[in-house]
């Protein structure tokens, strides 16, 4: 049977499956795996009597030989990884701040997700719904189009505005698109006739209403969009001009405001009793993580207004250099697993990677060359000297390990004792976004793999080499 998948307005695939799985769940199992999708979906198929999409929840309801399935993205619950501290042996027993728990456990940041595959239009005020309904009915029957007064228009465009926030502060062009696509998907009356794809107009308009809902938000005090004004030195940071501090890689909760009833002196107490209880032979760890979610928002603010060292943030935070709270705070951060995704996008791609690095063509490429090299080299070279000019890396002891090491690398390791390579990969990339700093220049092509590649952040936006990489992967 040949299955036409809308991924998303922009990725639309044709699949082949002979023989068609037995039931729903085994053909979302082979759409997972044929299209590699990461994130938990639904399905829904053009019926043939109503001409429009039906949620699917039984194969005889599909037509015979051709289908259209429309791929819906759901909320994927937090799954971070429970994997112990390296700093202690932890136990769930209960002690004094355990009872405080709940109280600390208050969201941090209202995104609990990152943009959605396909963009869900939300429900507008009864009396626009009602007059959709009866414009998308005449335009199926008749092809008419309907004319919408101003006072509707401005109500749809703020509850898009509303809706796109709730995933992004700063939607990109391709995002902008996809939403006025699946408004004219779902609302088809509002087509545009002078317009090639139908929603350029709408496009427009939405664009500019980010742009004053954004402005509204930033008058209120709203912090992730106030610290942009910086750059045009405006209100009190007038004449100061720092770099744009926007989201770059995908990050859902970049920099949200304070709990609501907390301030910094309070949050910075419960910073204190984390250090406190970290001393501890056997620490909460319940409280730990209701504690280190609660001062997530002061933690980000720290990081992004007052940009510290690393060092200085290993003093004030040091839970957050652990597997474990790397973990969260990026799941705080993306609203994504970091450990899942990694290995499940590496599993994926590890076979194809290999074929091409044992491809001739890849033969006297020097980057490659360099690397297989290195596999075989013998590091006679000085300690100081290797890490010398290194901004971020792994280091591996694999023999005559000294413990303490060496006073040169104490200003520089701000982990030790991970298990593997891969591992380490992935607690370095957590770091890099917990920490929100800049890729190498000369790893950036190896970080931008890993985020686009391996975890699945931003796979569409990313740079030509890396699409290029990407391209070959899925041949």
């Amino acid at each position: 049977m040949l299955f036409r998948v809308i991924i998303s307005p922009q990725n639309i695939k044709k699949v082949r499956l002979d023989p068609v799985p037995d039931s729903v769940d085994g053909l979302k199992f082979e759409l997972k795996s044929r299209l590699q999708l990461k994130d938990p979906f639904d399905l829904q198929y053009e019926d043939e009597d109503f001409h429009d999409f039906c949620n699917l929840t039984c194969l005889a309801d599909l037509p015979k030989d051709k289908v259209t399935l429309k791929v819906l993205s759901t909320p994927c619950p937090d799954t971070s990884s429970d994997s112990s501290l390296d700093t202690a042996i932890l136990s769930e027993s209960s002690s004094p701040l355990t009872s405080s728990a709940s109280i600390h456990s208050e969201s941090y940041a209202a995104r609990s997700q990152p943009w959605p595959t396909a963009f869900p239009i939300p429900l507008f005020v009864y009396d626009a719904e009602l007059r959709l309904r009866q414009g998308n009915e005449a335009f199926r029957k008749y092809g008419t189009l309907l004319s919408i007064p101003r006072d509707m228009k401005i109500e749809i465009l703020e509850k898009l505005a509303e809706t796109i926030y709730s995933y992004k502060a700063y939607p990109g062009n391709e995002e902008i698109e996809s939403v006025a696509s699946a408004l004219i998907e779902k609302h088809p009356c509002l087509k545009e006739p002078s317009s090639t794809s139908g929603w350029y107009g709408w496009k427009i308009s939405i664009k500019f209403k980010m742009g004053n809902y954004r402005q509204k938000l930033r008058d209120a005090g709203c912090q992730e969009l106030k610290v942009n004004s910086e750059k045009r030195g405006l209100g009190e940071t007038r004449g100061k001009r720092n770099k744009v501090k926007k989201p770059r890689r995908c990050e859902t909760n970049f920099l949200p405001d304070l709990p609501q009833g907390k301030d910094r002196e309070g949050l910075d107490k419960e910073r204190d009793q984390i250090a406190v209880e970290m001393t501890k032979r056997t620490p909460d760890i319940t409280f730990v993580d209701a504690a280190m979610s609660s001062t997530y928002s002061l933690r980000r603010q720290e990081v992004i207004e007052e940009e510290p060292p690393v060092s200085q943030m290993k003093v004030r935070w040091p839970t957050l250099f652990t597997e474990r709270q790397i973990s969260k705070e990026f799941t705080r951060l993306v609203s994504k697993d970091l450990s899942k995704s990694f290995f499940e996008g590496l599993d994926g791609h590890i076979s194809k990677l290999i074929q091409l690095f044992r491809s001739k063509r890849y033969e006297d490429i020097p980057e490659i060359t360099s690397i297989l090299e290195s596999l075989h080299k013998d590091p006679s070279d000085r300690e100081e000297d290797v890490i010398k000019g290194v901004v971020i890396g792994i280091l591996v002891v694999v023999e005559n390990v000294i413990e303490p090491l060496p006073s040169f690398y104490n200003d520089v390791v701000v982990m030790r004792h991970l298990r593997d390579i891969p591992n380490a990969f992935l607690n370095l990339m957590g770091l890099v976004y917990a920490l929100n700093l800049d890729y190498p220049k000369e790893l950036k092509f190896t970080c931008e793999v890993i985020q686009h590649l391996f975890i699945g952040l931003g796979s569409d936006s990313c740079t030509a080499r890396v699409h290029s990489l990407k391209s070959k992967l899925l041949q």
